[in-house]
């Protein structure tokens, strides 16, 4: 009887406890760890991303921003258009070269550009100056010449003065000579005009009759203004003829 019973415990403790031990940590740590591995993460990697990425994203770029163009889009582009990017905006009623825009008698629109340098060698005509002493109405006759012409001139320019100093009422009756050369003697001994004693054109008044000519040639008649000359045109710069005098009526 001591025998039978020792090799069976002893058989028992040796053999059982190590199968035991053997299979059932093996079985623990090579299945259970494979499990999660290999199917939970697949299904979230292959199904979660994939509805995120193509459902979610696609409804939001075609559904709602369509909806703001159609809608907002007719407001925003009126305002402000679209341009490349790296380019200044400019409104429309600036004028980045600086021109200052005016009207002309004739209404006509023109434009100058505005000058905001100062060049020493450039050429600057003086104005001319008023003498309180002459005839004011003188100075409306230049103001009246200075409408009625033209930007070249037409050959008619003691016409156009003899029409200028009778709007103006300064002389009463039209003068009757036809060569502007003759028409310093016409002023002096029928409508009371005096020679005046300057010999520089820029010098003579405003409102001043300037005669020039020789014996060979028709001459040229024109009125002084403020900024330059008129007679059937206007000029900044006088005659190139011979100056015969400078004439008002006092």
């Amino acid at each position: 009887m001591v025998q039978v019973i020792t090799q069976k415990s002893a058989q028992g403790t040796t053999e059982k406890p190590v199968k035991a031990v053997t299979k059932k940590r093996e079985a623990a740590t090579a299945k259970k760890p494979t499990q999660p591995v290999k199917q939970e993460p697949a299904q979230t990697i292959a199904k979660q991303p994939t509805q995120a990425m193509m459902r979610k994203p696609t409804s939001a770029i075609t559904q709602k921003p369509m909806q703001a163009v159609a809608k907002d889009s007719g407001r925003t582009l009126t305002t402000e258009p679209v341009r490349p990017m790296g380019q200044q905006t400019v409104s429309k009623t600036t004028q980045p070269f600086g021109h200052f825009s005016f009207k002309t008698p004739e209404g006509k629109k023109e434009s100058i550009p505005v000058i905001s340098q100062y060049y020493p060698k450039q050429i600057v005509y003086p104005y001319g100056r008023i003498d309180r002493h002459i005839d004011s109405r003188l100075m409306q006759a230049a103001t009246i010449a200075q409408e009625r012409a033209h930007a070249h001139s037409r050959s008619r320019c003691w016409h156009y003065v003899k029409d200028a100093l009778l709007a103006s009422g300064v002389i009463e009756s039209r003068p009757k000579t036809e060569l502007a050369r003759d028409a310093a003697q016409e002023l002096v001994s029928n409508y009371g005009f005096k020679r005046l004693s300057v010999s520089d054109p820029f010098s003579a008044p405003v409102g001043s009759v300037l005669v020039y000519g020789t014996a060979r040639s028709v001459g040229h008649v024109e009125l002084r203004t403020r900024d330059g000359f008129v007679s059937d045109f206007r000029s900044k710069t006088p005659s190139r003829r011979p100056l015969l005098g400078v004439y008002a009526k006092l």
